[in-house]
């Protein structure tokens, strides 16, 4: 597809996941089909029902100054590692960009949990006076963006969207939107989360939304399969820089693809369940695909977000076949990286650029016996093996808790 001046471009990627500590590894290890989940062996894990987790696949603290690890929450520190990856990728930092013109737009879930919880077991050990001073900036929900714009110089604005598990897919219909609107020349887009805690997985344990395959780790995950029982928590960042396509151009940056349109709606149905059969989600889907300029027939790759819960994984099924229709192909990549929360829709949309950008589709892992439902019978989800395909358009879509839906298009350039 050819671009536009108008055009908004991705010319930096960037993530640090339970696959691997940067896009490369990442990508690697999910088309080779490796999974990044295990088993807790925490003595405080014993009593719990879901004793999964996917875990970072490198520790933070080690790719960052010991100075400015102790003063970012783990949150922080894989948002900064993620952007600074997309950042040096883009290659906007030596570009002369001026940094009132320098936007981010980073979300979470969650936020600084650790830090809360952690702190708060301080108060109550040793007292007020002991806490860290770093404590708010630390736990604050805002937190991860503002970390990443001091780490690349940001002046145009810093935002921080909380939208539960569609907060990175929001970041970056945010940063769409700043572009569109010249209010930025530069936005660096993303969503992290790291939440690995007794209280978040007992809190979610409750809702028995998480699986329970403890004695499968790696098969725990199973979007659209009928034996799927939940969702395996993760960790880590994901990071894209978005900038005009003339700029890109001008200044001969590397394009990965296209951020050609954007959609969000809100379900109005349930704090927690989506509407069941993803009425809320099909108009996003719609709504970006229209903002794109293109039609349902354009679009041959969905990057789902299915989480593996029995209730998500048909609704959103009910969606994509309703907004976009049986002939698309369908990926589930959380099936490998558990879900990342506030960082999914980032990471996953890193995952869908690259499928557009390397013309293939990733396999859904551990669907073994598609679900019975009409949707997801219909629907061509990939198993087994990566499937090579010829792509020029692809859908990005993120749900989250409050009936939050976006969807992201992408083409080629």
């Amino acid at each position: 597809m050819s671009t536009s001046v108008d055009d908004v471009v991705v010319t930096g990627l960037g993530a640090t996941t339970p696959l691997g500590g940067d896009v490369a590894s990442t990508w690697d290890a999910l088309l080779a089909g490796r999974s990044g989940v295990s088993r807790i062996t925490d003595d405080w894990v014993k009593e719990f029902p879901a004793q999964l987790v996917a875990r970072l696949a490198e520790d933070p603290v080690a790719r960052l100054d010991r100075v400015r690890a102790r003063r970012l929450d783990r949150s922080q520190q894989v948002a900064v590692i993620a952007a600074e990856e997309a950042w040096q990728d883009s290659g906007a930092g030596d570009a002369g960009v001026d940094p009132l013109r320098i936007a981010v737009v980073f979300g979470t879930g969650i936020g600084g949990a650790l830090t809360l919880l952690g702190q708060d077991d301080v108060l109550e050990e040793k007292g007020p006076k002991r806490v860290s001073p770093f404590t708010i900036p630390m736990l604050m929900p805002n937190g991860p963006a503002a970390a990443v714009g001091l780490a690349v110089g940001a002046k145009g604005g810093v935002h921080a969207p909380v939208s539960a598990c569609a907060s990175g897919a929001e970041a970056i219909r945010w940063g769409l939107d700043l572009l569109r609107f010249d209010r930025a020349d530069v936005v660096l887009v993303g969503g992290t989360e790291a939440c690995v805690h007794p209280l978040p997985m007992a809190g979610f344990a409750a809702m028995r939304a998480m699986s329970t395959r403890n004695d499968e780790p790696e098969r725990a995950s199973r979007p659209f399969d009928k034996a799927r029982d939940g969702f395996v928590l993760g960790e880590g960042a994901a990071a894209i820089v978005l900038e005009r396509a003339d700029a890109a151009k001008a200044r001969g940056a590397r394009v990965h693809a296209r951020l050609a349109g954007a959609g969000g709606t809100a379900d109005g149905y349930d704090l927690v369940a989506p509407h069941p059969e993803g009425e809320g989600a099909g108009r996003a889907i719609a709504a970006a695909i229209r903002d794109a300029g293109l039609t349902p027939a354009d679009i041959a790759h969905v990057n789902a977000h299915a989480t593996s819960t029995p209730v998500g994984d048909t609704a959103e099924a009910a969606a994509i076949r309703g907004a976009i229709g049986e002939h698309v192909v369908v990926t589930a990549t959380k099936s490998q990286t558990g879900h990342l929360l506030g960082a999914a829709g980032a990471l996953e949309s890193v995952f869908t650029i690259l499928a557009l950008r390397e013309q293939i589709v990733p396999a859904t892992a551990n669907l073994d016996d598609p679900d019975d439902d009409a949707a997801v019978q219909a629907l061509d989800i990939v198993r087994r093996e990566p499937r090579r395909m010829t792509l020029s358009a692809a859908v990005n879509d993120s749900f989250g808790f409050g009936g939050h839906n976006i969807a992201l298009v992408f083409t080629t350039v």
